[in-house]
Protein backbone atom coordinates (compact mmCIF):
# COMPACT_ATOMS: atom_id res chain seq x y z
CA UNK A 1 0.00 0.00 0.00
CA UNK A 2 2.91 2.63 1.08
CA UNK A 3 4.40 1.63 -2.48
CA UNK A 4 1.15 2.70 -4.22
CA UNK A 5 0.57 5.56 -2.19
CA UNK A 6 4.63 6.59 -3.06
CA UNK A 7 3.99 5.99 -7.09
CA UNK A 8 0.42 8.58 -6.72
CA UNK A 9 2.52 11.07 -5.02
CA UNK A 10 5.73 10.89 -7.09
CA UNK A 11 3.07 10.73 -10.38
CA UNK A 12 1.29 13.66 -9.10
CA UNK A 13 4.12 16.00 -8.28
CA UNK A 14 5.72 15.08 -11.65
CA UNK A 15 2.38 16.26 -13.76
CA UNK A 16 1.41 18.99 -11.74
CA UNK A 17 5.23 19.94 -12.74
CA UNK A 18 4.41 19.76 -16.33
CA UNK A 19 1.06 21.58 -16.23
CA UNK A 20 3.84 24.69 -15.59
CA UNK A 21 1.89 26.12 -12.51
CA UNK A 22 3.68 29.70 -12.43
CA UNK A 23 2.89 30.22 -16.63
CA UNK A 24 -0.80 29.81 -15.26
CA UNK A 25 -0.69 31.55 -12.45
CA UNK A 26 0.36 34.67 -14.37
CA UNK A 27 -2.24 34.45 -17.07
CA UNK A 28 -4.79 33.79 -15.10
CA UNK A 29 -4.31 36.93 -12.62
CA UNK A 30 -3.80 38.69 -15.98
CA UNK A 31 -6.73 37.32 -17.52
CA UNK A 32 -9.41 37.41 -14.45
CA UNK A 33 -8.23 41.52 -12.99
CA UNK A 34 -11.77 42.15 -14.14
CA UNK A 35 -13.74 39.45 -12.68
CA UNK A 36 -15.99 39.54 -9.50
CA UNK A 37 -14.98 36.72 -7.04
CA UNK A 38 -17.99 34.37 -8.15
CA UNK A 39 -16.80 34.32 -11.84
CA UNK A 40 -13.27 34.14 -11.15
CA UNK A 41 -13.92 30.78 -8.89
CA UNK A 42 -15.75 29.54 -12.04
CA UNK A 43 -12.92 30.17 -14.33
CA UNK A 44 -10.63 28.12 -12.24
CA UNK A 45 -13.02 25.31 -11.92
CA UNK A 46 -13.83 25.19 -15.51
CA UNK A 47 -9.63 25.41 -16.36
CA UNK A 48 -9.31 22.25 -13.46
CA UNK A 49 -11.96 20.52 -15.01
CA UNK A 50 -10.61 20.79 -18.70
CA UNK A 51 -7.14 19.91 -17.29
CA UNK A 52 -8.66 16.70 -15.97
CA UNK A 53 -10.86 15.76 -18.80
CA UNK A 54 -8.03 15.86 -21.77
CA UNK A 55 -5.46 14.29 -19.39
CA UNK A 56 -7.83 11.12 -18.70
CA UNK A 57 -8.19 11.22 -22.85
CA UNK A 58 -5.05 11.30 -23.70
CA UNK A 59 -4.11 8.83 -20.86
CA UNK A 60 -6.35 6.18 -21.78
CA UNK A 61 -7.22 6.60 -25.71
CA UNK A 62 -3.49 8.25 -26.78
CA UNK A 63 -2.43 4.78 -27.66
CA UNK A 64 -4.08 4.43 -30.29
CA UNK A 65 -1.86 7.56 -31.70
CA UNK A 66 1.04 4.65 -31.88
CA UNK A 67 -1.35 1.91 -33.71
CA UNK A 68 -2.84 4.96 -36.24
CA UNK A 69 0.28 6.38 -37.00
CA UNK A 70 2.97 3.78 -36.73
CA UNK A 71 5.89 4.91 -34.41
CA UNK A 72 7.04 3.24 -31.60
CA UNK A 73 7.25 4.09 -27.75
CA UNK A 74 9.94 4.42 -27.46
CA UNK A 75 10.22 7.43 -30.26
CA UNK A 76 7.46 8.90 -28.47
CA UNK A 77 9.53 8.86 -25.63
CA UNK A 78 12.50 10.52 -26.95
CA UNK A 79 10.09 13.42 -29.14
CA UNK A 80 8.39 14.26 -26.11
CA UNK A 81 11.42 14.31 -23.59
CA UNK A 82 12.91 17.21 -26.47
CA UNK A 83 9.59 18.95 -26.09
CA UNK A 84 10.35 18.72 -22.53
CA UNK A 85 13.54 20.56 -22.59
CA UNK A 86 12.17 23.25 -24.65
CA UNK A 87 9.13 23.99 -21.75
CA UNK A 88 11.98 23.84 -19.60
CA UNK A 89 14.34 26.31 -21.43
CA UNK A 90 10.96 28.66 -22.09
CA UNK A 91 10.33 28.48 -18.19
CA UNK A 92 13.88 29.36 -17.40
CA UNK A 93 13.30 32.59 -19.04
CA UNK A 94 9.69 33.07 -18.55
CA UNK A 95 8.61 36.35 -16.78
CA UNK A 96 4.81 37.39 -15.68
CA UNK A 97 4.80 40.06 -17.97
CA UNK A 98 5.37 37.62 -20.78
CA UNK A 99 1.89 35.70 -19.92
CA UNK A 100 0.11 38.71 -19.87
CA UNK A 101 -3.81 38.24 -21.44
CA UNK A 102 -7.08 39.42 -22.45
CA UNK A 103 -9.54 39.99 -19.83
CA UNK A 104 -12.37 40.56 -22.33
CA UNK A 105 -13.28 36.72 -23.10
CA UNK A 106 -13.68 33.24 -21.07
CA UNK A 107 -9.56 31.92 -20.80
CA UNK A 108 -10.79 28.76 -18.87
CA UNK A 109 -10.09 26.38 -21.78
CA UNK A 110 -8.22 28.33 -24.19
CA UNK A 111 -5.55 29.61 -23.16
CA UNK A 112 -4.94 28.29 -19.43
CA UNK A 113 -6.21 24.73 -19.83
CA UNK A 114 -4.91 24.34 -23.55
CA UNK A 115 -2.27 25.49 -24.32
CA UNK A 116 -0.23 26.34 -20.94
CA UNK A 117 -1.62 23.25 -18.42
CA UNK A 118 -1.65 20.87 -21.44
CA UNK A 119 1.01 22.17 -23.89
CA UNK A 120 2.82 19.84 -26.06
CA UNK A 121 5.37 18.75 -23.41
CA UNK A 122 2.83 17.16 -20.76
CA UNK A 123 0.45 15.75 -23.35
CA UNK A 124 3.26 13.56 -24.60
CA UNK A 125 4.40 12.90 -20.85
CA UNK A 126 0.99 11.76 -20.55
CA UNK A 127 0.29 9.40 -23.25
CA UNK A 128 3.79 7.77 -22.50
CA UNK A 129 2.42 7.61 -18.81
CA UNK A 130 -0.94 5.79 -20.18
CA UNK A 131 0.75 3.46 -22.61
CA UNK A 132 3.36 2.29 -20.07
CA UNK A 133 0.44 1.45 -17.83
CA UNK A 134 -0.13 -1.94 -17.61
CA UNK A 135 -3.26 -3.81 -15.80
CA UNK A 136 -5.90 -1.69 -13.26
CA UNK A 137 -3.70 -0.84 -10.48
CA UNK A 138 -1.03 1.21 -12.64
CA UNK A 139 -4.25 2.72 -14.39
CA UNK A 140 -5.94 3.81 -11.34
CA UNK A 141 -2.96 5.42 -10.05
CA UNK A 142 -2.24 7.27 -13.11
CA UNK A 143 -5.94 8.69 -13.09
CA UNK A 144 -6.13 9.16 -9.52
CA UNK A 145 -2.30 11.58 -9.95
CA UNK A 146 -4.31 13.43 -12.62
CA UNK A 147 -7.12 13.75 -10.63
CA UNK A 148 -4.55 15.28 -7.55
CA UNK A 149 -2.85 17.62 -9.94
CA UNK A 150 -5.99 19.01 -11.81
CA UNK A 151 -7.38 19.48 -8.47
CA UNK A 152 -3.75 21.15 -7.49
CA UNK A 153 -4.30 23.64 -10.50
CA UNK A 154 -7.88 24.51 -8.57
CA UNK A 155 -6.89 25.27 -5.53
CA UNK A 156 -3.58 27.28 -7.00
CA UNK A 157 -5.91 29.34 -8.89
CA UNK A 158 -8.47 30.08 -6.09
CA UNK A 159 -5.89 31.07 -4.05
CA UNK A 160 -3.88 32.94 -7.07
CA UNK A 161 -4.44 36.69 -5.37
CA UNK A 162 -2.64 35.34 -1.91
CA UNK A 163 -0.21 33.89 -3.71
CA UNK A 164 0.53 36.49 -6.03
CA UNK A 165 0.73 38.64 -2.70
CA UNK A 166 3.05 36.69 -1.58
CA UNK A 167 5.53 35.62 -3.73
CA UNK A 168 4.94 38.78 -5.74
CA UNK A 169 6.42 39.06 -9.75
CA UNK A 170 10.27 38.00 -8.08
CA UNK A 171 8.78 35.30 -6.27
CA UNK A 172 6.58 34.24 -9.04
CA UNK A 173 10.25 34.32 -11.73
CA UNK A 174 12.00 32.16 -8.92
CA UNK A 175 8.96 29.31 -8.89
CA UNK A 176 9.03 29.11 -12.68
CA UNK A 177 12.57 28.49 -12.94
CA UNK A 178 12.49 25.96 -9.72
CA UNK A 179 9.78 24.15 -12.21
CA UNK A 180 11.89 24.31 -15.47
CA UNK A 181 14.92 22.57 -13.57
CA UNK A 182 12.58 20.00 -12.25
CA UNK A 183 11.01 19.59 -15.78
CA UNK A 184 14.39 19.31 -17.51
CA UNK A 185 15.57 16.54 -15.29
CA UNK A 186 12.12 14.52 -16.21
CA UNK A 187 13.48 15.36 -19.65
CA UNK A 188 16.69 13.69 -19.13
CA UNK A 189 15.24 11.05 -17.70
CA UNK A 190 12.26 10.34 -20.12
CA UNK A 191 14.93 10.91 -23.61
CA UNK A 192 17.80 8.29 -21.58
CA UNK A 193 14.49 5.84 -21.44
CA UNK A 194 13.94 6.02 -24.94
CA UNK A 195 17.65 6.02 -25.83
CA UNK A 196 18.32 3.12 -24.39
CA UNK A 197 15.55 1.10 -25.45
CA UNK A 198 16.53 1.95 -28.62
CA UNK A 199 19.94 1.12 -28.26
CA UNK A 200 19.20 -2.59 -26.68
Amino acid sequence: MGDYLFEILATTIKLFALMTPPAVLSAFLSGTKQYDEQLRRKTALKTSCAVFIIGIVLFFFGNTMFSVFGFTLDAFRIGSGALLFITAVSLMNDSPEKNKISSDEDISVVPLAIPLCMGPASIGTIIVLGSSSLGVVQNLIGAISLFIASSGIYAMLLCAKTIAKVLKNTGISILSKLTGLLISAIAAQVVFTGVAAFLK
